[in-house]
């Protein structure tokens, strides 16, 4: 895999940690995105979610409408990946808990 360490990479990661809100997310994502990517990668999320709550790859393509190779590519990362995901739902889990 190719290495995307570099100068603007840390930028485009340190302008998304200055995003406070919901709306700065939408509106810097929107300037920065095509509503395709945005939608793919929501998508991604949504697959990692259902997949950790155990959902199988039909039901998963079913109510994402994703294709089971996206949804083998996103639990591959989700199990042997950097870690991203479950950091992220694992983050998300304890907002829920928090807000339940």
């Amino acid at each position: 895999m190719k290495d995307i360490h570099s100068e603007s990479t840390d930028r485009l990661f340190d302008a998304f940690m200055k995003l406070k809100t919901r709306e700065d997310c939408y509106d810097f994502f929107l300037d920065i995105c095509t509503m395709k990517e945005i939608e793919d990668m929501a998508q991604r999320l949504d697959t990692a979610v259902l997949l950790d709550s155990g959902a199988n790859y039909r039901d998963i393509s079913e109510r994402v409408g994703v294709s089971t190779a996206t949804i083998s590519r996103v639990n591959r990362c989700l199990n042997y990946g950097t870690g991203g995901y479950r950091k992220v739902l694992d983050a998300l889990k304890e907002d829920k808990k928090e807000e339940g």
